[in-house]
């Protein structure tokens, strides 16, 4: 039987006794501008110091942002006291330098997704990390909304029952544009580390890290996978379905069943959205949940935001949603699933 109402989610609310971090950004871009945007908007945290290799680009991002420092090298913000996190935006390709850079500078961390194009290279982040006794995060932002404290807690209470299937996918059709990074090797680009790194950690969050990896798809001109679905595994008789795609927009939907009942993401699912519950009975009534704080699309940025300045001020060196330790195995199924496309 279903339950009356939904659990309510823990939220990283702003101003709820976590410290007013002074934040550096490092390669101001497009997503650099959405984070920093939403999380000014809807937090108590602020930027104070911008880098880029390019300082006129650097400082039109200050002004755009009402950041108070313009830099025009990395190097010199990761040494300002006067900033307490460093937020890497770079394309992927340059997450563990410019990680490796803030870290041994002693600073807070948080990287984009992924937080390096291989597991390998994590693994040195989170080393780097542990020498410097500073927090390291990934920027999986899907983690801190709302709609995954509620599915977190459905899952704890046993009103799924046990987990036997995740689906999930997360497809864009984008134009073949050899320069553009998503199409460029060597910046880290390609499907699964850009978007099917999504359904892989909604199946880690659900399931744990899996016993078996098989990946179907093709790896394009460019040398990058193009498109894939990977088959996972595990000890217990459960299985998750997850594709991508930079040929085909697709729903972007995602499901977890169990015995008991199901859940399924409104698309796109790994933005701020909907949840449906329902039973296991052909056409039964379902539960749906929307998302109450109001806090929509891009705006939901700025949970990771609060909530990595709460785990600063616990005295924390790692997400507690979503650790290192899960964060490195997420890059290792993805480095499976690549080297089978590539074979």
């Amino acid at each position: 039987m279903l339950p009356s109402s939904f659990p309510a989610p823990d939220l990283f609310s702003p101003a709820t006794g976590e410290p007013a971090l002074r934040w550096g950004v490092l390669a101001p871009g497009r997503i650099a501008g959405n984070f920093v945007g939403a999380m000014h908007r809807n937090t108590a945290q602020r930027v104070t110091a911008v880098a880029s290799r390019s300082l006129e680009r650097a400082q039109a991002f200050a002004r755009e942002h009402g950041a108070d420092t313009a830099y025009g090298s990395y190097e010199a913000l990761v040494a300002d006291p006067a900033v307490d996190v460093v937020y890497v935006a770079a394309p992927a390709s340059e997450h563990l330098r410019l990680g490796l850079l803030a870290l041994g500078a002693g600073k807070h961390v948080l990287i984009e997704k992924p937080m390096a194009t291989n597991a390998a290279d994590a693994q040195q982040l989170v080393d780097a990390a542990a020498s410097a006794g500073t927090l390291l995060m990934e920027a999986m932002w899907s983690r801190y909304l709302p709609q995954s404290s509620v599915i977190t807690k459905l899952i704890a209470d046993g009103v799924l029952g046990e987990i036997r299937a995740v689906h999930a996918d997360f497809g864009q059709a984008k134009a073949s544009n050899p320069g553009h990074r998503l199409f460029r090797k060597e910046l880290g680009g390609g499907a699964l580390l850009d978007l099917g790194i999504y359904p892989v950690q909604l199946a880690s969050m659900v399931l744990g890290a899996p016993r078996t990896i098989t990946a179907v798809g093709a790896i394009g001109d460019t040398g990058v996978d193009i498109y894939s679905t990977l088959v996972l595994g595990y000890d217990t008789p459960a299985q998750s379905t997850l594709s991508t795609s930079l040929l085909a927009r697709t729903p972007s939907v995602a499901a977890i069943m169990g015995t008991e009942a199901r859940i399924e993401l409104g698309s796109p699912f790994h933005v701020p959205t909907t949840l449906v519950l329902g039973d296991n009975e052909f056409l039964a009534p379902t539960l749906t949940w929307t998302d109450p704080t109001g806090v929509a699309l891009l705006e939901g940025l700025s949970w990771e935001a609060t909530a990595l300045a709460r785990f600063v001020g616990e005295g924390r060196t790692e997400s507690p949603l979503h650790d290192l330790a899960e964060t490195v195995s997420i890059l290792a199924t993805i480095d499976e699933a690549l080297r089978q496309l590539a074979a």
